[in-house]
């Protein structure tokens, strides 16, 4: 059923309708236009559009038909209608009869949409916030397991100084935590103002209590201008934003993880429940959550350009460039949701090869700059001292030595400050400990960030 073509003489092409009809895909709002539905009967009930009975009937009829969606959602997809506004309409007159055709009164396709896809939104929102949250779960418990395990610490991928391993795991952490604040504001944002009563463009001609409406949808208030409430879309371009700073964050987290377990490092390896094997190589375990992971990253922050693009040059108000909107976000809010889980399941049954990470800390000369601190705590300028340990490890690398093998004599060729105490120093334990500022890879301190992401944690349940 058409909602529209009584000023036209012949129906579309099929072509057409195929290119333009949405159903297939805006289905998926076929609950949040229900509910849009219900709270509208009861408005112009109230603006004496409708007798009491007549809401009755209606909500009573939309209640059932909620009902039936429910319980086989993909079947809307292919009943056929121009879209989900379309589908429901047509359901509902099968149900009450002509009585159903008075509900879209005073309303248009333009806030019913809007409206929906904020309600659709704001759920997916709070699926997204629980995901996150389970992935910093996994990564606190994995990172309280390893709070001491010492671990080589990377700057351009070269070893610059040893870190432990949990307080690897919770640099991960608190960027989870971030994009969880920031998927909070956006939906603090958009659950700020309904669009619903602004009609095609101009606002409703019935005299609906609009923010009664808003707050029974959910919303603080209904939105202020119906030119920019129908055709705005910042909430899908925020959420966009989210998810693809969020799939960065996923990407790099995927990136260390892929080369800490390849076989030239080592320093993990992978459960059997997230790796698969070769059709050739017998041998190989390839860990393919991860790369799928890193890959799908491109995929929404390409749905969020293109969105960006989209909305760039639309004039005012609403215009059918805005179908665009729904199967780049719905893509990327499943693929955002579907990366999560996986990360999460990869930490689970992650194991930390503890003495190979421990032998890669000690190499590399990663106790380099303990050496300049040793010998600034002994009266000698930080740039100074810079200067003579690079000597220093020129010198140990030509000797094929680590610096905790040099003699005191060898060290004493370059500096006389240096005495038999430079060895406690330069033990990686040790070195670790001193980093005892917050935010330090000292065990205690990743212990205390721990216990204080937890305890912000414990606070969604």
């Amino acid at each position: 059923m058409a909602l529209w073509g009584g000023r036209f003489t012949e129906g579309p092409d099929q072509r057409f309708k195929d290119f333009n009809d949405s159903l297939r895909f805006d289905y998926r709002m076929a609950v949040e236009d229900i509910e849009g539905s219900i709270a509208w009967a009861d408005a112009i009930c109230s603006a004496g559009v409708l007798t009491a009975e007549e809401c009755a009937q209606l909500k009573q009829a939309l209640s059932e038909l909620e009902a039936e969606v429910r319980a086989n959602l993909q079947a809307v997809a292919t009943a056929g209608d121009e879209d989900i506004h379309s589908y429901v309409e047509r359901r509902l007159i099968e149900k009450v009869g002509s009585l159903g055709k008075k509900l879209h009164t005073g309303r248009s396709r333009n806030d019913q949409v809007a409206l929906d896809l904020k309600l659709w939104c704001r759920k997916a929102c709070t699926e997204l916030l629980k995901a996150i949250t389970a992935l910093e779960r996994e990564l606190t418990k994995c990172a309280a397991q390893h709070a001491e395990d010492i671990f080589p610490g990377y700057t351009h991928l070269q070893r610059a100084q040893p870190v432990t391993f949990g307080h690897f795991l919770m640099a991960y952490a608190q960027m989870f935590e971030r994009d969880y604040n920031r998927l909070s504001n956006t939906q603090e944002l958009l659950n700020q103002t309904c669009p619903l009563g602004s009609a095609a463009l101009a606002g409703t001609a019935y005299q609906i209590d609009r923010d009664a409406l808003a707050r029974a949808l959910g919303f603080k208030e209904a939105t202020h201008n119906s030119l920019d409430a129908v055709s705005d879309r910042d909430h899908v371009m925020e959420m966009l934003a989210c998810a693809s700073i969020s799939m960065v964050h996923l990407s790099r987290l995927a990136e260390d993880l892929i080369i800490y377990n390849s076989g030239e490092a080592h320093f993990i390896e992978l459960s059997d429940k997230v790796t698969s094997g070769s059709s050739l190589m017998p041998q190989k375990k390839n860990p393919d959550a991860l790369e799928l992971i890193r890959g799908k990253c491109g995929r929404v922050v390409g749905a969020l350009n293109g969105m960006l693009v989209t909305m760039k040059a639309l004039p005012m108000a609403y215009d059918k460039d805005l179908q665009e909107d729904k199967e780049r976000l719905f893509d990327a809010v499943d693929t955002w949701h579907d990366c999560l889980t996986m990360a999460a399941l990869v930490i689970e049954g992650m194991h930390l090869n503890r003495h190979t990470a421990f032998d890669a800390a000690k190499g590399g000369y990663s106790n380099a700059t303990e050496l300049a601190d040793y010998l600034v705590a002994r009266g000698v300028p930080f740039r100074e001292a810079h200067g003579v340990v690079g000597q220093v490890v020129l010198y140990a690398i030509e000797k094929n030595k680590a610096l905790e093998d040099l003699t005191v004599d060898e060290f004493e060729q370059f500096n006389k400050s240096i005495g038999g105490d430079v060895y406690d120093a330069l033990e990686l334990h040790n070195l670790i400990k001193k980093r005892s500022v917050k935010g330090g890879t000292d065990p205690e301190m990743v212990r205390a960030e721990i216990a204080s992401l937890n305890a912000k944690l414990e606070t969604r349940d």
